[in-house]
């Protein structure tokens, strides 16, 4: 059942295939079974609304990869996936659950007496799901947690990975530009989000036919004045007045994959303390591009992050570590923090973010999404990073 996937080639998949072959076999491993939705898309180049009911892909060790889903999904997956085979369950929770029919399909595809390595003993905890974990059902089969498998040839991006990327990139910086250029005082943070999203989706598919499930996302996310605060706020509806420090978020999947673009604005001429901080922010983040590079550990440019906010007196303004890994997801290992000693090898993809956060003041972060070289780092997201750039008329 081998199709045409639109985003990632047959190529690229066949390589990861062939890839986690080698490590399984190494391991001993007769089948992965993976029931991530990053990992699934990972392995078959299928996006898919993950819901309660159960989705897994199993990868043999004689090269076969099969689908378990549900039959509300089992002919999207036959149309989008590059898979040998789909077998499906026919609903959630049914009179019969699913993993009983995954214990089946495991049965007839071979696996009984077989070494399964996993990186979900089942199902998550997705959407109200409830149910027995595989190793309960299927018996039969002795079981190895594998999730570092997958992971670990995740974190280095391949050559179409990152000109995917690179291309998140160029649409994500348009994001931007429209997300700064439509924002004024008096409007609220939503209209400008829905417009500058809006505006560089329907660019994006224009310019990229033929690609399913593009979309741009440009906005505050609540980060707006004192509540910029909040790292990771919700909306709150604002309406932008003259004065406020904003934080922004930005970004464009394609073919599941994303950067990500953040900066902190200003409407009108920023404060004294705003500036104070604004700068503080800077030199963070430039400890953090000095400490970045191939054989470097993750934890060491953390480390040197943190070492400054203690050194200046900010340690009350820290909230979260240095940056993390992204590509499939928003965030995906490895992390920049003191407790992720992982080296840095050409090839990974993060974020750089360090954040200084003033209660009644505001927040103050800029982030970028780069990618790890031979000789140091490629930054993605080139977007201005100076005050007098990143200032909105009022």
């Amino acid at each position: 059942m081998v199709r045409s996937v639109a985003g990632i080639s047959r190529k690229e998949l066949e390589r990861r295939r062939e890839e986690l072959l080698k490590r399984m076999r190494d391991e001993g491993i007769n089948a992965l079974y993976v029931a991530s939705s990053a990992n699934i898309a990972y392995l078959t180049g299928f996006e898919f609304i993950a819901t309660e009911r159960p989705f897994a892909a199993v990868l043999k060790d004689d090269g076969e990869l099969v689908v378990l889903c549900p039959l509300l999904e089992a002919e999207h997956v036959s149309k989008y996936a590059y898979v040998d085979k789909v077998l499906s369950y026919p609903e959630y929770p049914d009179e019969k659950h699913p993993m009983l029919w995954f214990a089946e399909h495991l049965k007839k595809i071979g696996l009984e007496g077989k070494v399964i390595g996993y990186d979900a003993d089942g199902y998550g905890q997705v959407m109200g799901y409830r149910g027995p974990r595989l190793s309960e059902v299927f018996k039969n089969a002795k079981y190895v947690y594998a999730r570092d498998l997958i992971e670990e040839l995740r974190m280095i991006k391949s050559d179409e990975e990152l000109r995917i990327l690179r291309e998140s990139a160029r649409w994500t910086i348009l994001a931007h530009r429209l997300l700064q250029e439509y924002t004024a005082p008096g409007r609220y943070e939503d209209e400008i989000s829905l417009a500058a999203s809006a505006e560089a989706t329907l660019t994006m598919i224009r310019a990229l036919p033929g690609w399913r499930n593009l979309r741009a996302l440009a906005g505050f996310r609540g980060q707006v004045g004192p509540h910029s605060y909040y790292p990771h706020s919700l909306s709150i509806h604002a309406v932008i007045k003259r004065g406020q420090v904003l934080v922004t978020g930005a970004s464009a999947r394609i073919a599941g994959y994303g950067v990500e673009l953040e900066r902190t604005l200003f409407v009108g001429a920023p404060g004294e303390e705003h500036r104070r901080f604004f700068n503080f922010m800077l030199e963070a983040r430039r400890i953090a591009f000095e400490n970045i590079k191939p054989g470097a550990r993750c934890s060491d440019v953390d480390r040197a992050v943190r070492r400054f906010f203690k050194e200046k007196g900010l340690w009350n303004y820290w909230r979260h570590h240095t940056g993390h890994g992204i590509g499939l997801e928003v965030h995906e290992a490895p992390f920049f923090d003191v407790g992720d000693d992982r080296v840095l090898k050409p090839g990974m993809v993060m974020s750089v973010e360090p954040g200084i956060y003033v209660p009644n003041l505001g927040g103050f972060r800029h982030s970028d999404t780069i990618v790890i070289t031979e000789d140091g780092y490629e930054k993605l997201t080139e977007y201005p990073e100076e005050l007098d750039e990143l200032l909105i008329e009022a």
